[in-house]
């Protein structure tokens, strides 16, 4: 599935040096130490292992410019299976063509296509960008309930 210049699919090992590329871009993004193989091996681990889906969008030019990991979980109230956009990263020069707004879209039809009551996600207090990018598609920032975390050694 495309969007404009756009090619999204589904992260296969076959794409594992393009995310784990992007992968570590978006960790220095956040001020992370790149620790390559460390991420690379994360990765590897993530795409063959886990029950979360990790999405690539590619250019025109066939060149991985984003990615996004979408995680499974479940509405138990309301009985229906649920998202969480846990990462998305675009590429620095690919930012601004409507990638990550490809990318949410994409996002949304795969939800639906698997019967998804909602997609949630965060973002950091000071990621302005996303936010607004976020809430000019239509998300609404979560005002009921309070997350806590608790960080285990």
């Amino acid at each position: 599935m495309g969007s404009g210049n756009h090619r999204i699919e589904a992260a296969s090992t076959a794409d594992l040096p393009d995310l784990s590329r992007l992968y570590i871009a978006y960790r220095v993004f956040y001020g992370e130490a790149p620790e390559a193989q460390r991420a690379a091996a994360f990765i590897r681990d993530r795409v063959t292992q886990s029950p979360g889906r990790y999405f690539l969008v590619w250019s025109d030019h066939s060149s991985a410019i984003g990615f996004m990991h979408l995680i499974p979980s479940t509405n138990t109230l309301a009985m229906r299976p649920i998202w969480f956009l846990e990462d998305l990263y675009v590429d620095v020069p690919a930012r601004g063509q409507g990638v990550a707004t490809a990318l949410l879209s994409y996002a949304e039809d795969f939800a639906r296509s698997t019967g998804a009551e909602r997609l949630t996600l965060a973002t950091a207090h000071d990621n302005l960008a996303a936010q607004h990018i976020y809430k000019k598609l239509g998300y609404v920032r979560e005002e009921h309930f309070l997350y806590f975390h608790r960080l285990l050694p």
